[in-house]
């Protein structure tokens, strides 16, 4: 008898983990397990629409569906749907690799006032996640806070020109929120110097490219070690690019210090320079783009503490370790854990309580992996002539299209 391994989150820390579990142990029996109905997680609703090169990973962890033999039940909300209690006396052992979805507040005075946005949510809204808000309206002057590569994704999106967005997975309404924005102006904002950015040198390169835009860098200053060295040329090779009607400018060594309003409407961020002086950079919205935190939708707090217990309880990927690292990183932590979770079950008799995914039987509008590909093959063949799929972006379509009993290859 083979034990049975849950892993709660089906984006990439879960299936690196399911990869290399199975790579490992053939045998396992390991069943992934997500609250939306689709796979893949930030793969598919936190990557940019535009880099489908990054999102082309997905067609890697399709293979442990289609060859190792992993199973996905989506449309399952743990803690509501079924409870951590259920799936420890179901399971060997259980992970949660749920991610973190909140965007992390600035921390100042009047950064909750409408008209401030996390970068994670419009990113999220422009992928067409299921849960998330209507986009917002930015004005004809945002202001992005952070210097990663979320803000870059952010600053390429808003300025790129409709026929720069071909070959993206963006739908008809994300589409026309950007066409119809009316930017003028994009400010990108650091706390930190510009050779201690955390942009990628490529990322910021490739606004080089934006035919609409023209760029300006403020005082990138100079840099003392080889990464801050690529970065300011980096930043040097778009500086002065173009001569589009949409500005972006990037400012440095400005620490934000309250959110400025006016009849309840965003008119500029307070900042202190480096040289201790106040300034006000007008803008008529703000979108933070300065990392992730609990959303406390799960009880990650309590997990966590149970996961250094002797309980079969463990973490992966950002709902362990905080928002650090790239779709990548977590690769390399999984086959660490994978072989720590090994460990822990060698010498130990598998439960074998009930039939393999029996937990989830009778519960209505769970999805699996066959009902995934049915969603899929309904956005293959709904796109646009230059989108790469026509996303389907409403939980109840999703569910719709799963049940649809059509020719599906595995």
């Amino acid at each position: 008898m083979t034990h049975q391994i849950a892993i709660v989150g089906a984006g990439p820390s879960g299936c690196y983990l399911a990869q290399a579990l199975l790579k490992a142990r053939p045998e396992l029996d390991v069943d992934l397990i997500d609250a939306l109905p689709v796979p893949y997680g930030l793969v598919r609703y936190g990557v940019a629409a535009d880099h489908q090169g990054t999102k082309a990973v997905a067609r890697q962890f399709a293979r442990i569906f289609e060859r190792q033999g992993a199973r996905f039940f989506g449309n399952v909300h743990v803690g509501r749907d079924v409870t951590l209690d259920e799936l420890r006396s179901a399971y060997d052992a259980v992970v949660f690799a749920a991610g973190l979805a909140g965007d992390r507040r600035l921390g100042i005075a009047n950064d909750d006032v409408d008209g401030v946005f996390g970068a994670g949510a419009i990113t999220r809204a422009l992928n067409g996640h299921p849960d998330a808000g209507p986009l917002p309206d930015l004005g004809v002057r945002p202001l992005i806070v952070g210097n990663g590569n979320v803000a870059i994704d952010i600053v390429r999106l808003l300025g790129k020109r409709a026929d720069e967005l071909s070959g993206s997975d963006l739908g008809v309404e994300q589409t026309r929120w950007l066409a119809e924005s009316g930017i003028t102006a994009i400010t990108v904002l650091g706390r930190s110097t510009a050779s201690q950015a955390k942009f990628d040198p490529v990322m910021v390169k490739e606004l080089g490219k934006l035919t609409g835009v023209a760029i300006a860098i403020d005082k990138a200053g100079t840099a003392d070690d080889e990464r801050g060295k690529k970065l300011l040329d980096a930043l040097a090779a778009i500086d002065g690019h173009g001569t589009g009607v949409r500005a972006i400018r990037f400012v440095f060594s400005h620490v934000p210090v309250s959110v400025e309003t006016d009849a309840g409407r965003v008119t500029g961020l307070r900042c202190r320079t480096a040289e201790g002086d106040d300034t006000v950079i007008a803008c008529t919205s703000i979108i933070t783009a300065i990392g992730f935190e609990d959303t406390g939708d799960l009880p990650r707090a309590d997990i966590l503490a149970q996961a250094d217990s002797d309980a079969p309880v463990y973490a992966a990927g950002w709902f362990r370790r905080g928002p650090r690292g790239t779709i990548p990183d977590n690769r390399a932590d999984a086959q660490v854990l994978a072989a720590d979770i090994l460990a822990d079950l060698d010498g130990t008799p598998a439960k074998g309580v009930r039939p393999v995914g029996a937990i989830f039987e009778g519960r209505p509008d769970v999805i699996d992996y066959q009902g995934w590909l049915r969603i899929e093959q309904r956005e293959l063949a709904g796109a646009d002539a230059d989108r790469c799929r026509g996303k389907i972006c409403d939980r109840a379509a999703m569910i719709e299209a799963a049940r649809h009993q059509e020719e599906t290859s595995p």
